[in-house]
């Protein structure tokens, strides 16, 4: 007995020295572990919301075209109306496609109806725009159902998305880009700009966000519009004959002053 307890008492281990080093060792090496994963995570993220942020843009600008390219068939019968302003701070902009037809009576009525608007979120914790649209008129029109209906159920403004920081609707016209478009004529095209940066506060005291940032689009509005050609006929004007003999000698004197100075070299 006494042989075995001499002999698990001489047994070696741990001391309590190189037990907290092994203890430093370890804790270091999970923290450069843990550092290198929220790293790797963080540059995911910030790509994934990158993509993100450049996908929701173009599909609001692509529905937007869709909408036109539905809409807009012929100019006789179609109304496009643009309006831009500021609600707290924020450029906003409201698009609107009216198309009408005529019943058997000869009284317009209207057959189809989008609009496109932005408006401050007031239920968003961050400072921001909704965006909404609407859909209406006699095309979707379900005369059992729509006879009860409220005005207010019959223009109903669906959410699109919300967060954005910036929407503007402009009109190209030479050089510049109008603001507002109204009239019974068509825009040539629309110029629509998107964005969901983080806004700066202007000089003005209106919010803007850096210009790149910002996705546009510009879409043409009827394009099977007839594009009337002018033809210029370009006249030859003969000179009278005292002109042209006057030139006919200015010509000979130009030629004998050249001359000249061959001779005086021979």
């Amino acid at each position: 007995m006494k042989k075995i307890s001499e002999k698990f008492m001489s047994a070696s281990g741990f001391s309590l020295a190189e037990l907290l080093a092994a203890l430093t060792i370890g804790a270091m090496v999970l923290v450069a572990v843990l550092s290198i994963y929220g790293r790797v995570e963080t540059s995911a993220a910030a790509v994934s919301q990158r993509l993100e942020g450049s996908r929701l843009p173009a599909e609001v600008l692509q529905l937007i075209c869709e909408d036109l390219d539905e809409i807009i068939i012929s100019g006789e019968s179609t109304k496009v109306t643009i309006e831009n302003k500021f609600d707290n701070l924020f450029p906003t902009a409201r698009l609107e496609i009216l198309k009408t037809v005529y019943d058997s009576k000869d009284q317009p009525q209207v057959f189809e109806k989008i609009v496109w608007q932005s408006s401050y979120d007031y239920e968003s914790d961050v400072p921001g725009l909704a965006l909404y649209r609407s859909h209406s008129g006699i095309r979707l029109e379900d005369k059992l159902l729509d006879a009860k209906k409220e005005d207010w159920e019959r223009e109903l403004f669906v959410p699109v998305c919300t967060g954005l920081t910036f929407f503007k609707i402009q009109v190209p016209r030479a050089e510049d880009l109008l603001e507002r478009w109204v009239g019974n004529a068509l825009p040539p095209g629309i110029v629509v700009t998107i964005s969901f940066a983080e806004p700066f506060k202007t000089v003005s005291g209106t919010f803007d966000v850096p210009e790149e940032e910002k996705y546009t689009r510009t879409i043409a509005v009827d394009r099977t519009r007839k594009i009337r050609f002018a033809l210029i006929k370009q006249e030859t004007k003969e000179q009278p004959d005292d002109e042209s003999g006057r030139a006919d000698e200015d010509t000979q004197d130009a030629n004998d002053t050249q001359e000249q100075p061959e001779q005086q070299l021979k």
